[in-house]
């Protein structure tokens, strides 16, 4: 798979620093004070204002490289929608996971309505390239009435007790959420979760490899995988 290459000219520190930078940032929940206290304790004396800028810069690069380089995802798609408050706003969050917990997409919206739903899915077909053999929703009618709009013959199965795949999936970005303390836009909440979810899924271990000596094998895979979508391999 083609990865697109990443310029770290005119950077007073190696690549190699400021991958690992953007790596603990978005792989761990870590504040950016934090990050720059591990780097301090390793002679790296470099500012979090710093930091925040490399994972601005070369966070989205990276995780367009990761993307690249995913297995096709799963044929059955959950689909949910989580509140977030952004300057005293409300903002919905669509994501989309397939049956093994892959996150698909993500996409910040005012809405959370018919044409909210059907912009979600459409965004999933177009990156995807093919229609999956199932959704699965909860109780929200905007899914059903966009699923007639774009895939009439589509499966649907609609059931809050059938749909925990998806709402396990905001966990670990509350989690991220927490550390934040906030966003400060839309705009840069949603290339925060952008980077974030192709993080985690280059790490994320699949229920197949749940032995001690086959997720450190997955680890250093995804390790590998990390550096060359880094361009630093």
């Amino acid at each position: 798979m083609q990865t697109s290459a990443i310029s770290y000219k005119r950077h007073r520190f190696p690549s190699q620093i400021i991958a690992h930078a953007v790596w603990l940032y978005m792989r761990f929940n870590l504040s950016l004070r934090e990050v720059e206290e591990m780097l301090l304790e390793r002679g790296i004396d470099v500012s979090y204002e710093t930091i925040r800028r490399w994972t601005v810069k070369f966070g989205p690069q990276i995780a367009q490289n990761l993307r690249r380089r995913q297995a096709r995802p799963g044929d059955v798609w959950h689909m949910d929608e989580v509140v977030v408050k952004i300057a005293d706003r409300s903002f919905w969050l669509w994501r989309a996971v397939d049956q093994h917990g892959v996150v698909l997409d993500e996409i910040l919206q005012s809405s959370r309505n018919k044409p909210a739903a059907k912009r979600l899915m459409l965004r999933l077909l177009k990156r995807h390239g093919f229609v999956p053999k199932r959704i699965i929703t909860d109780k929200l009618r905007s899914y059903g009435a966009a699923k007639r709009d774009v895939a009439p013959g589509l499966d649907h199965w609609s059931h809050k007790g059938l749909n925990n795949r998806a709402e396990n999936s905001h966990l670990p970005f509350r989690k991220r959420e927490r550390v934040m303390q906030g966003h400060r836009s839309p705009g840069g909440l949603q290339r925060f979760v952008s980077v974030h979810s192709a993080t985690r899924n280059c790490f994320f271990v699949p229920s197949c490899r749940r032995t001690a000596l086959t997720i450190r094998f997955h680890r250093l895979q995804a390790l590998d995988v990390w550096k060359t979508a880094a361009n630093i391999a």
